[in-house]
């Protein structure tokens, strides 16, 4: 395994535990969740790449400078679309956490592989040969299976899906410029969508910024479930094709569900064990080396 695939690996472990802290915080509005989120892992972006990574920083300006105006406006383009798709994300993500069940979050993210993985196929042109087909196959059917008889869950995991796999679609096609630079501008986007709205979200900064645990958690989501593992994503994405990223996803799905069931004592049945064993399966045969 390269270290692209282990940081691949570990990115998507830590989101598995996601559900722990934002569980912790199920009696604050969503919007408030995301507020403080987004502002803490902005502050300490911003502390990390404008103090200790100022090289970087200049190295990228450097960069932008040297590039035609086109590939500028596409930096830019996509940049924007990835802070919008982010937002959005972690937004419908924490709410369906908080306010849905565990289960329905982690069931976006079995959607997400396979629409990453077809989404880098037509958009990025990525090939897949026979074998990965077949584990794209077995994946979406047992992901129909799970999601039978409750539509509203469905719907609400797949729009959750959607925003993710287009979002690693576009920083896949940003993947020559720093990642950490390009998340600092990506959360400030989401910080001036985010402070005028915070009322219509149920936010309040005021209220938020005297709230000592409501900081102490957000800090913790900020630097142990958003900075370190998006970096590790992003830095899969450097160099492995979106669909293989993507198919390591599953392996946030399957910690989570794990937690619904054990630690959250959600029911599960015999023909979920049977089908988050087959999507098990499938992540193996995918990364299987062609032959």
């Amino acid at each position: 395994m390269s270290r692209h695939h282990s940081a691949a690996l570990l990115a998507f472990l830590i989101w598995g535990f996601f559900p722990i802290p934002l569980k912790a915080l199920a009696s604050y509005p969503s919007g408030q969740i995301l507020l403080f989120r987004v502002l803490v892992s902005l502050g300490l972006l911003l502390v990390v790449n404008l103090l200790l990574r100022r090289a970087a920083v200049r190295g990228l300006v450097a960069q932008l400078r040297q590039a035609s105006r086109p590939e500028r406006r596409r930096v830019l383009a996509l940049a924007v679309v990835g802070g919008l798709l982010l937002v959005g994300n972690w937004l419908l993500f924490i709410y369906t956490i908080n306010q849905v069940s565990v289960q329905a979050g982690s069931f976006a993210y079995l959607i997400c592989p396979i629409l990453t993985a077809l989404l880098g196929f037509a958009v990025l042109h990525e090939q897949l040969h026979r074998g990965q087909w077949l584990a794209i196959s077995l994946s979406a059917g047992s992901c129909t299976l799970l999601g039978m008889g409750d539509f509203r869950s469905l719907g609400l995991s797949v729009v959750v899906a959607l925003t993710y796999a287009f979002y690693l679609i576009s920083q896949r096609l940003l993947r020559d410029y720093d990642k950490l630079i390009l998340l600092m501008l990506q959360l400030v986007l989401a910080a001036i969508i985010l402070v005028p709205l915070a009322g219509l979200l149920g936010a309040s900064l005021p209220q938020g910024l005297h709230d000592a645990y409501l900081l102490r958690m957000t800090v913790v989501l900020s630097v142990c479930f958003t900075i370190i593992p998006l970096f590790l994503n992003l830095y899969a994405l450097s160099a492995l094709p979106s669909g293989t990223v993507g198919i390591l996803m599953y392996v946030n799905p399957l910690v989570s569900f794990v937690l619904a069931f054990l630690y959250f004592h959600e029911a599960a049945t015999l023909t979920q064990a049977v089908a988050y064993t087959v999507i098990l399966a499938s992540v193996v045969l995918y990364n299987l080396p062609r032959r």
